[in-house]
């Protein structure tokens, strides 16, 4: 990915090859300019605050933003999708308020492109297809539902392949169609295999760190300002439960935050 010119306070968190890096070097950021920031996000890492108070990936940009380019006042960050705490993966947020708007017409018109790798049990049947679920939200969770039975359920739609099984486990490549909270996890788990580590939708193995086998893998869309179409994706993380798989990222939020050193920092 060739990177625009970045401003000069911005050499701070530049690496040896040029390329843009997020406070530590072994944090890619996959895609910068003046609209849009593109940059890992590992697990265990929220993505914007909740009510716990602990620090989002958001939070984090916002700070970084004010250290590298000597910004005053506020920083302006526009959320335009999310990821699940305990989910690793390729994270996009809007520099501006133009990127915001036309970020999330993208989403809402369905235009931009993510696509995810689970390790999840069991092997699916048929090796590729598409998943239909009705789902409402109950306690926490993402339920499948019979059609109509609740005036709120909202359809999910999801398309799979399998990559490799091995055993009782499969690798796959997952892209949800629509945008439903937890819907690739809940779908996958109504459909008889759950995704590797995520409990709360039954799966019978924990990984470490709470940790979850969903990597959002690569992302697809139109620059908000330039109109040309931007892929990036994302390499695997270290640990990653795959035994033919070799990450080079670290993947849970605990292996780094100890390595952050902002005195108004804190971390949770």
């Amino acid at each position: 990915m060739n990177f625009p010119k970045p401003h000069l306070p911005l050499t701070r968190f530049i690496n040896n090859d040029g390329v843009p890096f997020f406070f530590l070097p072994d944090w890619p950021i996959f895609f910068l300019d003046n609209h849009v920031l593109v940059l890992y996000k590992p697990a265990g890492l929220l993505s914007q605050g909740d009510s716990s108070g602990k620090v989002s990936l958001l939070d984090l940009v916002r700070r970084w933003i004010k250290i590298a380019y000597r910004k005053p006042g506020d920083v302006y960050l526009g959320l335009v999708h999310r990821l699940d705490k305990p989910v690793a993966g390729i994270f996009t947020v809007a520099r501006t308020s133009k990127a915001a708007s036309r970020l999330s017409e993208q989403f809402r018109n369905k235009t931009i492109r993510k696509e995810y790798i689970a390790v999840v049990e069991g092997v699916p049947r048929p090796r590729c297809g598409t998943i239909k679920h009705w789902l409402i939200r109950v306690g926490g969770k993402t339920i499948s539902t019979p059609r109509y039975t609740k005036a709120h359920a909202k359809e999910a739609v999801l398309e799979y392949e399998v990559l490799e099984s091995i055993g009782k486990r499969s690798l796959i490549r997952v892209l949800p169609v629509t945008g439903r909270k937890h819907q690739i996890r809940a779908q996958l788990a109504a459909a008889g295999h759950p995704i590797l580590g995520d409990m709360l939708y039954k799966s019978s193995h924990r990984l470490a760190k709470n940790a979850i086998a969903l990597l959002a893998r690569s992302i697809t869309f139109i620059h908000p300002t330039l109109k040309n179409k931007i892929t990036l994706s994302c390499p695997y993380p270290k640990g990653w439960p795959w035994p033919e798989v070799q990450g080079n990222l670290f993947w849970d939020w605990d292996e780094i935050k100890n390595s952050l050193s902002l005195a108004d920092a804190d971390y949770g």
